[in-house]
């Protein structure tokens, strides 16, 4: 009579280690049923070969597996889910987002790409981003990389206006929360460095941030707005905070809400600045006219007593 051997608990468990290991690259990726359900969305880097695009949402559910990891091969469907997963996005806001980046990257509907090809300029992307550089003229797709010094930009002005609001030089940056006016500040530093946006990217512009803006919201000894440490690191890393699990449903109506009050934000900074370029316009204009007059006073003095 043949005996067949126990397999022990412990041994099962690190032969699903082994298993879950990532594999060498090329080699086809293996995961285990006992580890697999705890880490899978756990945040990894991109490793060689791995594909990016300009956007820091999908680069993020990519990262902590939403999507392909590797960037690559993605359906709509892929997409369309992983929104509502990662982000708690409603399902209309994930169909409109899904479809229209799709059709903006000049892709059929169904058909799969990668996330290097999201990048296609002015499709989904756009210049006067607030952690890219613009795309250079003449080439096709933008460029991917994360500027350290915009983010950092990003934050210091964020808590600036924290501290002017507060009257207090001691708020730290942990304690502070973005709101739509930071959002709209930021758009009009980094589009007046730009050339001017269409109105759909104006529009997508605001949108993406009114997003954000939604997904983390937060209320907090009446303060309120997405933490800045939060959105510092999913700009900075495009990794989702520690532990953060998506507590309510962010809709179509809420972002259409947020990005309004972006746009009229925007508008009300952007007429504060022209009132005050015209004050100053006018007081040079005043300096201007006394340099003038007086001039003209030394003009006659030398005509009537010298000439």
């Amino acid at each position: 009579m043949t005996v067949k051997p126990k397999l022990h608990i412990s041994s099962a468990l690190t032969m699903c280690s082994l298993a879950a290991h990532p594999p060498a690259f090329g080699a086809p990726a293996k995961t285990c049923p006992v580890t697999t359900m705890s880490h899978e969305h756990g945040y990894q880097p991109p490793r060689e070969g791995d594909l990016r695009s300009v956007c820091p949402a999908l680069n993020t559910m990519a990262n902590h597996g939403y999507i392909s990891r590797d960037g690559k091969d993605i359906s709509p469907y892929m997409v369309y889910s992983g929104l509502m997963a990662c982000y708690g996005l409603s399902s209309p806001l994930a169909v409109l987002l899904t479809v229209g980046g799709w059709l903006l990257v000049e892709r059929y509907f169904g058909q799969r790409l990668n996330l290097f090809e999201i990048g296609l300029h002015n499709g989904v992307e756009h210049d006067a981003s607030v952690v890219h550089l613009d795309c250079p003229p003449g080439q096709k797709n933008a460029p991917i990389e994360i500027q350290p010094e915009l983010v950092a930009d990003f934050a210091a002005h964020v808590v600036e206006r924290a501290r002017e609001d507060s009257c207090s030089m001691e708020v730290e940056e942990r304690d502070v929360f973005v709101t739509e006016r930071d959002i709209a500040l930021t758009r009009v530093r980094r589009e007046r460095l730009s050339e001017p946006l269409s109105a759909m990217h104006a529009e997508m512009a605001r949108g993406e941030m009114a997003i954000i803006l939604g997904v983390w919201h937060q209320r907090v000894d009446g303060a309120e707005g997405a933490p800045l440490q939060w959105l510092r690191t999913w700009l900075a890393e495009e990794r989702l905070p520690s532990g953060w699990k998506p507590d309510h449903v962010n809709t179509l109506m809420d972002v259409m809400h947020r990005a309004s009050a972006i746009r009229k934000e925007m508008n009300r900074i952007r007429e504060e600045e022209r009132k005050v370029d015209s004050t100053r316009r006018k007081r040079r204009r005043g300096v201007l006219d006394i340099v003038v007059y007086f001039c003209g006073l030394v003009y006659d003095y030398l005509v009537r007593y010298l000439v």
